[in-house]
């Protein structure tokens, strides 16, 4: 090697090794507008966004930060679309502005009810053979964004099945740094028909003509902290008034309530969230976890005394642009071992908490823990746009997302004291299958499962959840 090329080949290492040193390019973020907002107050939106005034950000991750912080102003329920776009870019300055245009959902809904009574579809189907007796009907008021500043306000008025009066509203923030958030409810309910035990795992109802069987009475208010936009804590303290007619405990089930036509008792609850998905009614990227400690009865003159510690945790990953997987794990521990009555032990088989292919099956018990595994498959992604056919202009366009699911559940449920006439108690249980589920508006997701159990049995199943705020 002569001399030159000694020479140049050091000067070429010389600079490469200063470009790999100097620092990536960035862009501080100046000015950041809100437009399309005619409801929601400007600080509101802002209070969502990740990105703020003053920031600064990588070029090269620009385009992936302004589409995240897209999604978390679609998961808070207010608005049908959002856009983040660049405004103003001074390039020798390295300063933007960001321009966030948003369209707003409908905020207020009247809903008439008409819904059923029982756990799921499957179940109203088979088991009570679509009675219209187990419907409930009745007007629901839901004003999503009451004031403008995210503040839900819910009434219900409820016929049929269960009759049933309440209210509620939650405001998330009260404080000028929109940390601390207040809620406060009440709601009251009777039945002429009541789930009085469980027996070979399904639920066994008496319905009285004329006297009232089930009374239920309660009201909660809670504080929210918020100081991180992914991290909620929340105390809550409630108070519930039960009662049950005299043939309920004399004739069905003297366990009910443990021998007592009345159950009064308190419950003081503490719950972490950490929420990092990307669209909360139907994640495909972050993950979820909830951890809540439960104390029933404050005093020793209340009629329960149970405290409970549960999680739930959940996570999602994407393989591609159409492939993703759903891991979800939950559980719950009785710390007080004693026996509970019959109304307060709930385990598998009520609200989210199920195993696919055991739609038809309750498993009752203290404590539980189950798995859940899906792997997607997106098949459409498409919007429809139905223009002046439809009279409000937030309705005009419908976006919708299809997927093909395979689906995998393992959970058991631990029950001392209520399983000698029920057989999936204490056992392992395993159901798996395939589902298809649609995403319309965002927030509504319904399901198709085609599920089979342990049992050999296979059933087709529906469920549906509507994301409102």
């Amino acid at each position: 090697m002569n001399r030159w090329a000694g020479v140049f080949l050091f000067f070429s290492l010389f600079t490469f090794r200063l470009q790999a040193q100097a620092p990536a390019p960035f862009v501080v973020v100046g000015n950041i507008s809100v437009d399309g907002n005619k409801k929601t107050k400007d600080r509101v939106i802002l209070r969502e966004l990740f990105i703020q005034a003053g920031d600064s950000i990588l070029v090269s991750e620009l385009a992936n930060e302004l589409e995240y912080n897209r999604l978390q102003l679609m998961n808070t329920g207010l608005f049908l679309k959002v856009e983040i776009n660049i405004g103003d870019w001074e390039v020798d300055a390295r300063l933007l502005d960001l321009k966030v245009k948003v369209l707003e959902a409908w905020y207020i809904y009247p809903i008439p009810v008409f819904e059923l009574a029982d756990r799921n579809f499957n179940t109203w189907w088979k088991d009570y053979d679509h009675s219209l007796r187990r419907i409930n009907y009745g007007m629901r008021f839901y004003h999503n964004n009451l004031t403008g500043r995210r503040d839900v306000l819910k009434g219900v008025v409820q016929f049929g099945f269960t009759n049933k009066y309440e209210l509620v509203y939650r405001l998330p923030f009260i404080d000028k740094k929109q940390q601390w958030g207040v809620s406060l409810a009440a709601s009251y309910s009777r039945n002429k028909e009541v789930n009085y035990t469980t027996l070979n795992d399904h639920q066994q109802f008496f319905r009285s003509p004329e006297q009232v069987l089930l009374r239920q009475f309660r009201v909660r208010a809670a504080a929210t902290l918020r100081r991180k936009r992914q991290v909620t804590h929340t105390w809550e303290m409630s108070y519930w008034l039960n009662s049950i007619g005299e043939t309920v405990r004399n004739e069905l089930n003297a366990d009910y309530f443990l021998g007592k036509l009345e159950q009064s008792y308190s419950s003081l609850s503490y719950e972490f969230t950490a929420d990092t998905r990307d669209i909360r009614p139907y994640p495909l990227h972050g993950g979820f976890l909830q951890g809540r400690l439960q104390k029933d009865g404050l005093g020793n003159w209340e009629d329960l005394n149970a405290l409970y510690v549960s999680a739930l945790g959940k996570k999602y990953l994407s393989f591609s642009r159409r492939w993703s997987m759903e891991l979800v794990g939950a559980g719950r521990l009785a710390l007080l071992r004693g026996k509970q009555p019959f109304a307060n032990s709930q385990a598998l088989g009520y609200g989210s908490h199920y195993i696919r292919g055991y739609e038809f099956y309750v498993i009752d018990g203290l404590d539980y823990a189950y798995s859940k595994t899906s792997i997607r498959f997106q098949l459409l992604d498409r919007t429809v746009y139905f223009n002046e056919l439809v009279p409000f202009p937030n309705m005009r366009q419908m976006p919708y997302r299809l997927y093909l699911a395979l689906n995998n559940d393992m959970g058991f449920a631990n029950n001392p004291y209520y399983s000698e006439s029920n057989n999936l108690a204490n056992n392992l249980l395993w159901g798996y299958g395939l589902g298809i589920d649609l995403v319309v508006y965002y927030n509504k997701v319904f399901r198709l499962e085609f599920s089979r159990n342990r049992l050999g049995e296979f059933g087709v199943f529906l469920h549906w959840a509507v994301v409102l705020n």
